[in-house]
């Protein structure tokens, strides 16, 4: 059976890097971005068995529609990568309130509506694969660094994965974690950034790929366990 992954924020970055991935260990992969020509542009620069889905994450409408639109074509997802993000460089003391919400509706209500989607069908067929792009910035165990909204939505999108992984019963194949890709030489990294944006990729490419026994509920940087 040939693995059906759906990556948001896969035009560009990170997201790019990890559905080339997935393409190369032969899976079909749904390229989520909120601009058509962008979504379309990185599938043929991918040239595989790619498709463009375009969704607004943070929009539960029209997500919603565009899942329903993508199962009645493709069928059940049985890889879902949260890779979209967003970052506000702001201090706590000059955030605005509409940037604090779109880092909460990119970061956490756009993959918990996702994951609200497609985790029914995954515990039907018992096979899954929930992977949140996060980062140390929203480990408590790493002091929240970083800038105020970036960190603590990236924090409750660690709480989310948690959650959504104990919420699924014991011995099913279904298996919900996070994962630190470090500091990468993307648009929102900059250019100072050590990483290539397929070095940030690489962790979630391996979560993807796990078998059955795999873990469930853990956050990871470079294939190994971190703390929250």
């Amino acid at each position: 059976m040939t693995p059906l992954s759906m990556v948001t924020g896969g035009n560009r970055g990170i997201g790019f890097a990890i559905a080339e991935g997935l393409l190369k260990l032969g899976h079909k992969v749904l390229l989520v971005a909120r601009d058509e020509e962008e979504a379309e542009q990185a599938c043929a620069d991918l040239n595989g068995d790619v498709h463009p889905i375009v969704m607004d994450i943070t929009a539960q409408g029209a997500m919603e529609e565009a899942h329903t639109r993508a199962v009645a074509v493709f069928g059940d997802i049985d890889i879902l990568i949260n890779n979209a993000g967003v970052m506000h460089s702001d201090e706590l003391t000059e955030l605005s309130a509409g940037d604090l919400q779109l880092s909460f509706d990119v970061h956490v209500k756009g993959p918990a509506m996702l994951t609200k989607a497609v985790l029914p069908a995954m515990l039907e067929n018992n096979f899954g694969r929930i992977i949140n792009v996060s980062s140390g910035y929203g480990s408590f165990a790493e002091k929240l660094g970083g800038p105020p909204a970036y960190a603590v939505t990236k924090a409750a999108l660690n709480a989310l994965t948690v959650k959504t992984a104990a919420s699924v019963p014991a011995g099913k194949n279904v298996k919900v974690n996070a994962m630190c890709p470090g500091w990468v030489h993307t648009r929102m990294g900059g250019s100072s950034a050590p990483l290539t944006p397929e070095e940030g990729a690489d962790t979630a490419i391996w979560l993807a790929s796990l078998d059955e026994d795999s873990p469930n509920g853990m956050f990871f940087r470079k294939r190994k366990p971190i703390s929250w």
